[in-house]
């Protein structure tokens, strides 16, 4: 499985439960078309929208990724995005907090607040899509935990292109439906998700182990060279 796949499977569990805690919000995301194919496309651009954003964070952190990677401390980044995808995955399971969410919700808070302000003054769906990207969301840091493993910029947006379009059919639908997913299949399908964080951990352990198993944790990482792939 290659990076682009593993990223977009994280959209697309993550996205199971992100229409149980933002359906609200995307429900809220205003259309001022009246035919129905046009607010289609306005859906259609919000979630384009957010994708963009997951794109732009990705470039973000893949010029920190580089940089760690150039000092040559790729296997420690492995090691240490796999200790923390497990640590919030066992959080989940025996449902333990961890504080630094507060920490991250404070520091993304004005975009929380543009995006109010947003909404209240009918701005596109398109604005409001790229601000809903910078929400803070526990999904959205898994993936970047897994983008600055890719070694570059351009790898690390590419993965996070591909984790927002796992995001895009459920939240797609969400926009332009409502009640598709009922409380007891969001309920189930997020007792499923943290089993598969920790999947996702331990095969970024191994990644950084480099045990010098094929595919699964190869041995002599070299800088530029997706430790997703």
């Amino acid at each position: 499985m290659n990076s682009g796949e593993i990223a977009f499977f994280i959209g697309l569990f993550g996205s199971a439960h992100c229409v149980g805690m933002c359906g609200p919000l995307a429900l809220a995301v205003p259309s001022f078309q009246h035919r129905w194919w046009l607010v289609v496309a306005d859906k259609f651009i919000y979630n384009f929208g957010r994708v963009v954003t997951y794109t732009f964070l990705g470039f973000l952190i893949g010029f920190i990724g580089r940089q760690l990677w150039l000092s040559g401390l790729q296997q420690g980044i492995s090691l240490l995005s796999g200790i923390l995808i497990l640590m919030a995955g066992f959080s989940r399971i025996f449902k333990v907090s961890i504080s630094g969410g507060q920490f991250m919700a404070k520091l993304l808070s004005p975009f929380n607040r543009l995006l109010n302000y947003a909404l209240q003054h009918r701005a596109g769906n398109l604005v409001i899509g790229l601000l809903n990207g910078f929400l803070p969301c526990g999904f959205v840091y898994l993936a970047l935990a897994g983008a600055i493993n890719a070694g570059s910029p351009l790898t690390s947006a590419q993965f996070m292109f591909w984790f927002g379009m796992g995001t895009f059919p459920l939240m797609f639908i969400a926009t332009v439906s409502t009640g598709f997913m009922g409380p007891v299949v969001r309920r189930r399908i997020n007792k499923t998700i943290p089993y598969f964080m920790i999947f996702l951990g331990f095969w970024f352990l191994l990644r950084g182990l480099q045990l010098n198993i094929p595919y699964l944790s190869p041995a002599g990482l070299n800088p530029g060279i997706s430790v997703c792939r």
